[in-house]
């Protein structure tokens, strides 16, 4: 079983950073970005990419995406900037990548197909865009597993030969922190994923 302390590995780069400083960060949604745009903007030119094909419904879609460039747009300026790359809404890649998983439970293989997409999407963007690291803010969720996000990103990083930036955003009390942020910003915090999946399964959870 791996156990590497990928916050420790994050300080290590941090702390070996030269002139390679421009970040890719896949953004799920804007709370669970707000501790990380804080946390990174520090030491990345950070460009946030908003890619989020699991999101059934275009106006849920339409609405966390203005609630990501709200917060960019009222975070107070780091020592780097903070840029917003958008995407097609493109639910179809999503049904497409999981069909036949429809009934997995949520953290399941269903979930880890989703992040293989959107991360897969992030790093050829990054290839072909010219930045120096990629990653996802996903891993500040205690209910996704950062393990597997390292590994998915690590494995994309050497097929299209950019680095991924190893996190898990929820040590130091990053989950914590993007609460707090999500409250001073007001922002919307969801009670699901965005898929249609995630939310028949909250639903039912709640009956």
């Amino acid at each position: 079983m791996n156990n590497m302390n990928y916050q420790k590995e994050l300080d290590k780069i941090i702390a070996g950073l030269g002139d390679k400083r421009k970040l890719l960060l896949h953004s799920c949604c804007a709370p669970c970005s707000s501790y990380v745009l804080e946390y990174l903007s520090e030491y990345f030119d950070i460009t946030v990419l908003y890619y989020n094909p699991n999101i059934t419904y275009e106006e849920e879609y339409k609405y966390r995406k203005e609630e990501q460039k709200r917060l960019i747009s009222q975070m107070p300026e780091g020592k780097h900037k903070i840029d917003f790359m958008d995407c097609d809404y493109e639910p179809k890649e999503f049904f497409d990548k999981v069909k036949g998983y429809e009934k997995e439970p949520e953290g399941g293989a269903r979930c880890k197909l989703c992040f293989e997409l959107r991360l897969k999407k992030t790093a050829e963007l990054a290839a072909e865009n010219g930045f120096d690291w990629f990653t996802t803010t996903l891993s500040i969720s205690p209910l996704k597993n950062a393990q597997l996000l390292n590994e998915i990103g690590q494995v994309l990083a050497r097929e299209y030969n950019v680095p991924y930036l190893v996190s898990d955003f929820k040590k130091k009390n990053g989950y914590k922190r993007s609460i707090e942020l999500s409250k001073e910003y007001d922002l919307y915090r969801q009670d699901y994923c965005g898929c249609i999946y995630s939310k028949l399964e909250r639903e039912k959870a709640d009956d």
